[in-house]
């Protein structure tokens, strides 16, 4: 006898509270130990997320209630990680919609809430963090409703269900003035909205490959949902590739969820999410299905890259000095090894050997590729991330985005005049009543790069930027880059504080004394437009005559702190990003400095 399943992903804007919200749901299911030590956001296992507060990949765990196995996804909310929010929806039968009580809707729930609402799914819709000062959740509520009016949604997707809760507190509820005691709401609530899968174990195995993970034991793993059929461990079955193609092989490993853990199963039936391997080239979206009458499922369609960057083996003065991996070979199977998990990156080789033009969702999505990589040892570089164009229609486009910022009041004017030098063009201005004021924007990606250090300072830390893809539109024309030149080392060595001190006055270093440097690597930022060469390595001449006032105590300006993100923001074209294990450092293109 087969128990009764549901299917539910938990999708929403980054940082409304979605994996919070999934940890409440797995203390009160029962699934850890009394006394056993476990981490806040225990969903985010991966460093990166659990460092940026972020999920950056989607994870399957499933809990019991009552007599109901229920299987749920947690799924990124930046709009990078979309290719991982597509793939995920489309294994489910319902989804969670989290929504800030106090934010409302912001760029990703429209870019979640989208996808969801294409899938043909009806949301159930949680107002989190009610505890909060300034929270007002019946205005979420009505935000959310027009959020779904909005984007088509039909009759009965609006009349959606929703609760209010406080993920980290721990408790749902049905009607604001009820008391708030546990989750108890929220899983009555997946029970009656969330429909049963769609299955006959009857019919041949249908399992399409929705999400891809490695074992160095297993080799590659397949997750996925059984739409139809029963799959056994041990069986023989048959995988349909993209082009029509059949490949047999036979399932060495069939796993199921149990709460945070993988467990060997025997054999599992229709409605059911189970991870399996014995198929080393499956893609996402290809279908494994019975080898005696093969029967593949509609492709999933996920969005294209939109951002670019070159990868590059290192070639500066200070190469493999940090590294563990450095060789274009190195570097290429690294790259290789990522297109079989992550689905939204694309890879194609270029006219060297030792470049490889690398696409993405977005900076972010590129950004946290860069940074695994260099924890894992690799050494390289990388150019400036520019936009992917298109053809439409016979006419050439560029991806636009929907740009949302919430600043303080006096930051509207410099914000504004800002985004209409990128190009990009109000659509909604709202002044909060907290002495805030929230901006819409549609702007051309392009005018996106580098702006966020730009607006970090325009509004002196207190701005809030959040955007996700539109679509493609017709080129915008040239959009003007404003930026000083660079200070650039003269020759190799080590800077000192005297040099430092004495050109001061010339712009803003980034490196401090002691910093060891080599002829064209970037140390600073000019006062002017034009690039500097500077002897930053040149000591004081030692006498034996002490200067009136020589023991007073003299400091440097505070360096600024080129941290991964913002050198992919702040460099030009002619210009790369060296990353190693221990280092970022900024350098121009090629050994023979390059003038603007």
């Amino acid at each position: 006898m087969t128990i009764p399943i549901r299917n539910v992903a938990i999708i929403a804007h980054v940082d409304h509270g979605k994996t919070t919200l999934v940890d409440a749901l797995l203390r009160q299911s029962g699934i850890f130990r009394e006394g056993e030590d476990v981490p806040d956001c225990v969903m985010d296992s991966n460093d990166l997320e659990r460092e940026r507060g972020i999920t950056i990949l989607s994870k399957n765990t499933a809990v019991h209630y009552g007599e109901t196995l229920i299987n749920i996804v947690d799924t990124p909310g930046h709009a990078d990680f979309g290719g991982e929010v597509e793939r995920v929806l489309g294994m489910v039968d319902g989804c969670i919609l989290i929504v800030d009580a106090n934010e409302g809707p912001m760029p990703q729930t429209r870019f979640v809430l989208k996808k969801a609402l294409e899938k043909g799914l009806r949301p159930i819709v949680v107002v989190n963090k009610i505890d909060r000062a300034q929270a007002d959740p019946h205005v979420a509520v009505d935000k959310v409703l027009d959020l779904f009016i909005e984007l088509g949604a039909d009759d009965d997707q609006c009349d959606f269900p929703y609760l209010f809760a406080s993920g980290l507190s721990g408790y749902a509820k049905i009607k604001l003035e009820d008391e708030g005691l546990d989750m108890k709401p929220m899983f009555e609530s997946i029970l009656d909205h969330v429909p049963a899968p769609v299955g006959d174990a009857e019919k041949p195995l249908q399992i399409q490959v929705t999400t891809l993970d490695y074992s160095d034991y297993l080799g590659r793993i397949i997750i996925g949902k059984i739409h139809n059929g029963v799959i056994n461990a041990g069986q023989q079955a048959a995988l349909v590739k993209e082009d029509g193609s059949l490949v047999k092989s036979k399932i060495s490993k069939l796993l199921g969820f149990d709460g945070l853990r993988r467990i060997e199963i025997e054999s599992a039936s229709a409605g059911n999410i189970v991870a399996l391997a014995g198929f080393a080239d499956a893609n996402i979206g290809e279908t494994i299905t019975c080898p005696t009458n093969p029967q593949a499922l509609p492709l999933i369609k996920v969005d294209e890259p939109t951002l670019q960057m070159t990868f590059v083996v290192n070639d500066s003065p200070f190469a493999g000095q940090e590294g563990t991996f450095v060789t274009s070979r190195q570097l290429r199977d690294r790259l290789m090894r990522e297109l079989e998990t992550n689905v939204a990156l694309r890879v194609e080789p270029t006219d060297s050997p030792d470049r490889f033009s690398v696409s993405g969702r977005g900076e972010l999505h590129l950004g946290i590729l860069i940074e695994t990589m260099r924890r894992e040892g690799y050494e390289f570089q990388v150019s400036q991330p520019q936009v992917i164009y298109r053809e439409v229609n016979g006419q050439p486009c560029e991806p636009y985005e929907l740009l949302l910022l919430d600043v303080p009041e006096e930051g509207v004017g410099g914000s504004m005049e800002r985004i209409g030098q990128r190009r990009g063009e109000l659509q909604d201005m709202r002044i909060m009543g907290d002495g805030r004021a929230t901006l819409e924007f549609v702007i051309p990606a392009r005018g996106l790069i580098g702006f966020r250090g730009e607006f970090m300072r325009l509004t002196r830390g207190a701005g809030i930027m959040n955007h996700s893809f539109l679509d493609y539109r017709a080129l915008c024309g040239e959009i003007e880059a404003r930026r000083n030149g660079v200070l650039i080392a003269f020759e190799e060595g080590v800077s000192t504080f005297y040099a430092l001190k004495n050109a001061e006055d010339r712009g803003t270093f980034f490196i401090t004394p002691g910093t060891k440097v080599y002829k064209g690597m970037i140390v600073g930022e000019h006062n002017r437009n034009q690039d500097l060469d500077l002897n930053i390595c040149k000591a004081k001449q030692l006498t034996n005559h002490r200067a009136a006032g020589g023991d007073e105590l003299v400091q440097l300006q505070t360096p600024v702190d080129m941290s991964l993100e913002r050198a992919l923001e702040y460099i030009g074209s002619d210009e790369l990003v060296e990353i190693t294990p221990e280092s970022i450092r900024l350098r121009k293109l090629s050994k023979k400095l390059v003038r603007r």
